[in-house]
């Protein structure tokens, strides 16, 4: 199971990586994907809304389930994946199960707070929640 280094995590199975010019990207964990299953829908209506730390702005569906996921930090919600968005006609859900910390992030957002990241869990600890 992939926990990359250079992301920060949460206890709810999301990762978060933030980029130099304080946007950042998120997504659901490897973990997270392999206990869901294949992923067959991708639901995010939070787009150009400003939500705070562990509110839901979107769901994914799996052939079984649906879950809940959830802001890891505090922030602006500018994108939504135009590869997992079911408006695109070319729309591959599945690229969250395939490469999860790659082309299968959900959303890119402006951060509110860097301080929060603090909070957030380092690789080697949420190895250490999973395990």
């Amino acid at each position: 199971m992939q926990t990359p280094d250079n992301l920060k995590y949460t206890q709810n199975h999301e990762w978060i990586r933030l980029e130099e010019d304080g946007t950042a990207y998120v997504g659901i964990t490897d973990f997270a994907q392999e206990s869901l299953g294949e992923i067959v829908y991708v639901e995010v209506e939070t787009v150009d809304e400003t939500l705070e730390k562990d509110e839901v702005f979107g769901t994914v569906e799996a052939v079984k389930t649906t879950s809940d996921i959830y802001m890891p930090v505090s922030g602006k919600i500018t994108e939504f994946n135009p590869a997992l968005n079911e408006t695109n006609e070319d729309n591959d859900p599945t690229l969250i199960n395939s490469d999860p910390y790659g082309k299968g992030w959900i959303i890119k957002i402006e951060v509110l707070d860097p301080a929060q990241f603090d909070e957030l869990l380092s690789a080697d600890a949420y190895q250490k929640l999973i395990e």
